[in-house]
């Protein structure tokens, strides 16, 4: 079972790679949807030492940092290091 935290968006670590695939205007219109309704999905992320690696939510990490955010859900997640 999946633990649900919320975390500092500081602390969540974007892989170069995953960064790549950004596309902004998926980020406004997440951010908007965030606005009206609130994060409804959380992130996913994997403990790394003191930070958070993201998994999966690139998008709406992107959007609650465009919105100001401090903090974002998430889910903890075992995954594999590359």
């Amino acid at each position: 079972m999946m633990k649900r935290q919320t975390l500092p968006i500081a602390d969540v670590y974007v892989p170069v790679r995953r960064h790549q695939t950004l596309v902004p205007h998926k980020v406004a219109a997440l951010a908007e949807s965030i606005m009206e309704k609130g994060q409804r999905a959380p992130i996913l992320v994997r403990p790394d030492g003191t930070r958070f690696v993201l998994v999966e939510g690139l998008h709406r990490l992107e959007a609650c940092k465009a919105l100001g955010e401090a903090t974002i859900v998430a889910y903890f997640v075992q995954a594999r290091q590359h």
